[in-house]
């Protein structure tokens, strides 16, 4: 039996000294995965080059990766992101979106991202997930993911369903159909990394909101735990209830 191929759409426009020595999100969640799904085939495409599957069913499943970039700016290359969603959309091609993925799954089907009310989000974050769905295994209620990000769905695209989120975050995790899944936050890094990107953003995010997240960083994380529910939902027969 073939084993799946998964596309990793990479987004993440960050081309810092700090983003330099570090793996970049194509090779994030393919490590991520193979915890998981080793004998599974992945195959990384760099969307902010414009590079993008010849087709939909150029692979089994797909995941879209976090940016610093809003999916509201104007690129040429979002633009094509959201096109291809799209595709996949219509031909119910199994995705799953992480932050900007998330987020640009919503803008692709007509929801909205707008800033989050709260301000950034950027710490361990707790999902409540209002639904067990079959595929979630090990099925548990809350799972904690690094949290990045100053934008967030604000209005639900008309065929979403929420099925997780918190106070802060209400639409943080949501289904669409049996081939969209996604989550607001970042399965795919590594308390070592979130640190060093504390300390890279404090720039940006402020001196107390990285020293609050630095010490949320001790609290551990579910990112294997989530890859698992990842894995399930791309292998899951599109026929299944």
């Amino acid at each position: 039996m073939n084993q799946p191929t998964i596309g990793i759409l990479v987004t993440n426009t960050d081309n810092s000294d700090f983003a330099q020595k570090h793996p970049d999100d194509g090779e994030k969640f393919t490590r991520l995965l193979q915890q998981v799904r080793p004998e599974w085939q992945y195959r990384i495409y760099d969307c902010t080059e414009g590079v993008l599957p010849a087709s939909a069913n150029a692979c089994d499943g797909y995941v879209i990766g976090g940016s610093p970039a809003s999916v509201n700016d104007d690129d040429a290359w979002i633009g094509g992101l959201l096109d291809f969603i799209r595709l996949l959309h219509a031909t119910k091609t199994p995705a799953v979106g992480c932050c900007f993925g998330h987020q640009a799954i919503a803008t692709a089907l007509g929801g909205t991202v707008g800033k989050n009310p709260g301000g950034w989000g950027f710490g361990v974050a707790i999902t409540n997930f209002s639904e067990q769905l079959h595929w979630m295994q090990p099925a548990d209620k809350t799972l904690n993911l690094y949290a990045a990000h100053g934008e967030q769905v604000t209005v639900l695209p008309p065929e979403a369903k929420v099925v997780g989120g918190d106070a802060f975050c209400p639409t943080a995790s949501m289904v669409v159909g049996k081939h969209f899944f996604t989550t607001e936050y970042h399965p795919e890094m590594t308390k070592e990394f979130f640190v060093e990107l504390t300390h890279a953003f404090e720039k940006y995010i402020g001196k107390e909101i990285a020293e609050v997240a630095r010490a949320q960083a001790e609290t551990p994380t579910d990112g294997l735990h989530f890859a698992e529910w990842m894995a399930r939902f791309l292998e899951m027969p599109r026929t299944a209830v």
